[in-house]
């Protein structure tokens, strides 16, 4: 239940639950006060730090520390918004001093926006006050201090009117306040004023005070401040790039004003503090309406019109000279910025991405949101436009600044012609039909195992240092496999060894030794175009035209036709190799079968129906 119909959150002892004594709810409103007191010292005493620091600085502290309170006390008056008037000028007529600087407000506004929050929001156990108590216990600690201040300063370097500060601090106070109370409470709920005309009432019950579109309006509320506050950034970046582009004048009248480092580091300070304002006036300036320099001077992209009265300041020397070249049209980027972000802050929640037509907002009621949310933009633009501004003096320096008015309807055409048909595009956009593309499964190709890697490639090493060992008995026996795939071999021959077998080219050690074959050299023909066949490796008779021996080496001697020796014989002629025989299957599957018995024990006897004698025995 809110608290305004809460009755036991009431500040009048009269309707108070009887639970609550009354000097639970006395201590709750003097906690409340002294919050306010709070709130202002601290910030007052912040400016008092501030202006004791620059001067200490100073190497001409005329007027002593009495004269530096004065003006913290006068610099945090102004910070309210409350105009200073500067008795001691050149002519001796007062002249006022008006423009607020809009850094220099956020510490005391955040203090008095913090004290009402923290009122409200109490102990267990303790009595809760009302929003309207809160914030006017804060608000009377507060104006407590600034009373004090306003008497202060009078007599100083820097005065202020006491009717004038009697309307705007308690303004700035409540709006702070307020603003903290809201936070906590949450906003007011409640029949509409009878005063108001009935075409005012119906639309608001529509668009603002109906339940049912409670949500439209905070979503417009929040696309107009994110609106502006992308607009202000636009104009920060705007009036940074133009003080650059002019960063020789401005440091001349840097020097010119302060020779000394302290007085530079007091108008550069006092630069920084001017920054927000300066971004205010650019985006001013970019909307289309510009500002005023005076009463009778105002600065356009496309026009300026009078003679522009410009104090020496270096801040002031940012803005911009001439008109209707490239650059100053260029300027006018800034105002494109506030329709797409009304647009993205409102289809943000009424089309989410990914969102179906069904769950989506209604065109009309996107583009209703829209239109809002430029409005807002529009009044907070002209709020700080207003702000920004003010009077640096009488006569031609009475104007100085944007026109909140016009600043404020600049953005709000631009914000409603280009955020309403970005709103809408931008759902049309986020609603399409998306079509899924198939994906394509790529076959996942195994990689091999490390260990089965590393015992293929030590398999090969060795098979590439294995040579066969001379034949004789301790040499295993030849497959049968291998022996039917080596051609035409007599039966009594083995395959690749033995005496009789091809002789061995010299290496760089020396001739080989008889009977050690080398797998890899082809086998020898004779002219005839056969194999030769090789004697024995167990030392029996050779073939026809061999020669004896015993695990010996022959002579290498090759049968011709009528069982003589051949020209393979000694004294003959050299052997022909013939490669296609040398790489045929027979040849490479025997070349395969020597390795194998190289590597692999022998097996033992078993009985071969097809041969009918035992595998492994010797053949006679």
């Amino acid at each position: 239940m809110s608290q305004l119909t809460d009755p036991a959150t009431t500040l009048s002892p009269a309707s108070a639950p009887a639970s609550v004594p009354a000097h639970g709810r006395a201590t709750a409103l003097t906690a409340a006060f002294l919050r306010g007191v709070t709130a202002a010292g601290l910030g007052l005493g912040s400016f008092a730090v501030l202006a004791m620091a620059v001067w200490i600085s100073s190497p001409y502290p005329d007027r002593g520390p009495s004269g530096a309170l004065h003006v913290a006390a006068a610099l945090w008056l102004l910070a309210h918004g409350v105009e200073l008037v500067r008795p001691d000028t050149l002519s001796g007529t007062p002249a006022p001093l008006g423009v607020v600087p809009m850094l220099l407000a956020v510490p005391p506004a955040y203090l008095a926006y913090r004290a009402a929050r923290d009122a409200l929001d109490a102990d267990e156990g303790r009595p809760q006050l009302t929003l309207f108590g809160a914030v006017a216990t804060v608000t009377g600690g507060y104006l407590l201090v600034g009373a004090g201040a306003a008497a202060y300063v009078t007599g100083g370097p820097l005065t202020v009117r006491p009717l004038g500060a009697a309307l705007t601090l308690p303004v700035a106070v409540l709006l702070s306040a307020g603003a903290g109370a809201w936070k906590v409470s949450g906003r007011l709920r409640g029949p509409l004023p009878l005063w108001l005309p009935g075409g005012l009432r119906s639309l608001l019950v529509r668009t603002v005070w109906a339940s049912a579109s409670r949500r439209r309006t905070t979503v417009a509320t929040r696309a107009g401040a994110g609106a502006a506050a992308v607009l202000v950034c636009a104009g920060a970046l705007l009036a940074v790039v133009s003080l650059v582009w002019h960063g020789g004048a401005a440091h001349a009248s840097l020097t010119r004003l302060a020779e000394d480092w302290s007085g530079r580091v007091a108008l550069v300070l006092l630069g920084l503090t001017l920054l927000p304002n300066a971004a205010v006036w650019a985006v001013s300036y970019g909307l289309g309406p510009g500002f005023a320099l005076g009463t009778a001077a105002t600065v356009t992209p496309l026009a300026v019109t009078g003679t522009p009265a410009l104090p020496p300041f270096p801040l002031l020397a940012a803005v911009p000279d001439g008109y209707g070249t490239a650059a100053h049209r260029a300027a006018v980027a800034v105002a494109l910025v506030a329709g797409p972000a009304v647009a993205w802050f409102t289809v943000r929640v009424a089309s989410p991405p990914f969102a179906v037509r069904e769950e989506a907002w209604r065109p009309g009621e996107t583009a209703l949101t829209a239109a809002l949310g430029g409005v807002v933009c529009g009044g907070l633009t002209a709020a700080l436009a207003a702000v920004a501004g003010g009077r640096l003096g009488d006569g031609a320096l009475a104007v100085f600044g944007p026109v909140w008015w016009r600043a404020g309807l600049a953005a709000l055409v631009w914000a409603v012609a280009l955020g309403v048909p970005s709103a809408l595009l931008l759902r049309a956009w986020r609603l399409r039909e998306r079509r899924v593309r198939p994906v394509r499964e790529r076959p996942v190709r195994k990689k091999p195992s490390p260990k089965r890697s590393a015992r293929k490639r030590s398999a090969r090493k060795k098979a590439e240092r294995v040579r066969p060992g001379p034949a004789g008995p301790e040499a295993g026996p030849v497959p049968e496999e291998a022996a039917r795939g080596a051609g035409e071999a007599s039966p009594g021959a083995d395959v690749m060894g033995g005496a009789g077998s091809v002789p061995h080219q010299a290496s760089a050690g020396g001739a080989k030794p008889a009977g050690e074959p080398d797998l890899l050299d082809p086998p020898a023909r004779t002219t005839g175009g056969e194999i030769p066949e090789a004697s024995t490796a167990t030392g029996g008779s050779g073939g026809p035209g061999g020669a004896s021996g015993s695990g010996g080496a022959g002579p290498d001697v090759t049968a011709g036709p009528d069982g003589t020796a051949g020209p393979g014989g000694p004294g003959g002629a050299d052997h022909v190799t013939d490669p296609a025989d040398w790489h045929g299957r027979g040849a490479r599957q025997a070349r395969w079968a020597a390795f194998r018995a190289v590597r692999e024990p022998s097996p033992s006897p078993r009985h071969d129906p097809r041969a009918g004698t035992d595998e492994g025995a010797g053949t006679e």
